[in-house]
């Protein structure tokens, strides 16, 4: 599942993984601290715990961005717009169909 790793990690792995580099000493790098964490863990590769590390500092508002939060608000939001369009396109086309049964003559 490859771009998901919402199911492939768990979420007390992140918030360790994530403690681990904020916590790193002060001569290592936040870059160097990710390569050298991500094996210990078992995360895949340094850019994955990158990805988190900044969604943790968005979330926490020491880094500009959209938080969780928004952002699943957002995603849930244009799913229910994508719906509602897809209602409004069949109810369009329904009424059109009735509206010519209606015009049709009838014997």
């Amino acid at each position: 599942m490859p771009g998901n790793t919402t199911k492939r990690y768990p979420a007390e792995l992140k918030a360790r993984a994530v403690r681990m580099v904020a916590e790193r000493p002060d001569d290592e790098t936040e870059w160097a601290a990710m390569r050298r964490i991500a094996p210990l863990l078992g995360i895949g590769t340094a850019e994955t715990l990158r990805k988190w590390v900044r969604r943790a500092q968005i979330d926490a508002g020491t880094r500009d961005g959209v938080g969780t939060d928004e952002s699943d608000e957002l995603r849930r939001l244009r799913r229910e717009n994508a719906e509602l369009k897809r209602a409004n396109g069949i109810l369009k086309a329904a009424s059109s169909f009735f509206a010519a049964e209606l015009d049709r003559p009838h014997a």
